[in-house]
Order: structure tokens, then C-alpha cells, then sequence
């Protein structure tokens, strides 16, 4: 299948805008946010700790009236050279920086809710440093087309119960965003991810690339927003 017809595929599957963390959020409490190497406002601060990148979301969200950032596909970022399963890497072009998801900023204990029908393909603790934790993939077969949605930094409560298999409706909430004690030791956000082949992975898959391998995961990992449609 093409690059094309698999973008096409997922553009058509959503006619306008469709939250994928709590329904009470209308599109105008959405702000966008730039968490690139190019934002000179980010700080060695800020990157620190969850609870100084905390601190800097709010006061973004505050200053536009907004209630949510979101934002970085294919974004280069600093953000992961604080944790060792990114920044191990001596050569540039291994160091795994950019980011193949889109990220929704908001507060721990946020419903998470699945954005197709499918079904639960396998879930997660990623309990290192700076990892996913709690994550869960759901599996989707439309129109004779397998893919994957990954949802990133939940609540360990969310796992809770949880079985393969499980079928999902769109929707239907299937979790809620974590605190930083749980989450990777992230400000709480999801993450939120297509995939077209996982390779194998179960509860887990590479949310993040470096520049050598960046244009094979691209095109295995689409730009969520076909689906979520946030304009912005």
C-alpha cells in the first residue's frame, strides 16, 4: 500500500474534528505548541523536571485562553536527552530526537478516549525513565486495511482489567492520562500515535527516531492529525 492511499485512507475515516482526550474540550480549548529546537523559551529549566515543563505548559495554555496544547509530529526536540534510552548514542545521526506522535498536553486524570472502532492488540507498563508507561495499542481493520493506534503516558489504574482482544468502540473512553510518577516522569500528556506495521511489538513501539531512520518511520507512523483533525 502506498503512502498516498494509506494518508487518503486515514483523512476519510474523520470528518472533522475528533478528541482523543476528554469530549468536554472543544476544538477552541486547543492551542498549539511548538516544543522544537527551534523554541528558544525552552529552557535547560524547563526540560529538567515534569513539574518545571508542568509549569511551562500551563503558562502557555493561560497566555493564549486555552485549555490544551498540542502538537509535534515530526518534530526535533531536546526533550529526550535528559533520559539514557534516547541520548546513549554518540553519533548525531543514532540519537533518537524526533517525534513520530502527536503529543495533547492536559491534566493527569484526563479521559483518554479511542478515536476508531477496534480492538485492544496489547498494552504495557514502559516503566523505565523517560519511556511510555502505562500504553495501550488498539488494533484497526477498515476497509480491508490493518493499523495500529498507540496511546502513550497513561494512568497505571488504566491498564486495570484490561484484555487483548477487547473490542473498542469509537469514542469510548479506554483510559486517563497519568501523573509524572507514572507516566515516564513526564508533564501529564498523551501521546498518540498511527502505526501501519508493528513489527512484532506488543505494548510497545518507538515513539521517538533519530535522522537515519526518520524516513522509514515516517511513512510507517502518519501524521496523527489525518485522523484527529485540530486545526492549527
Amino acid at each position: 500500500m502506498q503512502e498516498k492511499t494509506f494518508s487518503e485512507l486515514l483523512t476519510g475515516l474523520t470528518s472533522e474534528f475528533t478528541p482523543v482526550v476528554d469530549a468536554g474540550f472543544s476544538v477552541s480549548d486547543y492551542t498549539p505548541i511548538d516544543l522544537s529546537v527551534k523554541n528558544k523559551d525552552l529552557s535547560e529549566k524547563e526540560l529538567s523536571s515534569a513539574e518545571a515543563f508542568s509549569e511551562y505548559l500551563s503558562k502557555h495554555s493561560q497566555k493564549k485562553g486555552k485549555k490544551v496544547a498540542w502538537g509535534g509530529y515530526n518534530e526535533l526536540r531536546e526533550l529526550y536527552q535528559r533520559s539514557g534510552l534516547f541520548s546513549a548514542e554518540e553519533d548525531p545521526e543514532l540519537k533518537r530526537n524526533i517525534h513520530l506522535g502527536i503529543d495533547v498536553w492536559a491534566a493527569a486524570g484526563t479521559d483518554v478516549l479511542a478515536v476508531l472502532d477496534g480492538t485492544v492488540h496489547s498494552f504495557r507498563d514502559n516503566d523505565n525513565f523517560g519511556d511510555y508507561g502505562p500504553t495501550i495499542i488498539l488494533k484497526h481493520e477498515i476497509k480491508n486495511q490493518k493499523f495500529y493506534s498507540l496511546y502513550g503516558h497513561l494512568s497505571r489504574s488504566s491498564l486495570a482489567g484490561l484484555k487483548e482482544r477487547d473490542q473498542v468502540v469509537k469514542g469510548e473512553k479506554i483510559g486517563e492520562l497519568g501523573a509524572a510518577s507514572e507516566n515516564g516522569d513526564y508533564a501529564p500528556h498523551l501521546h498518540f500515535q498511527l502505526i501501519r506495521d508493528l513489527q512484532g511489538q506488543k505494548g510497545d513501539f518507538p515513539g521517538v527516531t533519530s535522522r537515519r531512520f526518520l524516513a522509514e518511520y515516517l511513512q510507517d507512523c502518519p501524521d496523527p492529525n489525518l485522523l484527529l483533525k485540530i486545526p492549527g
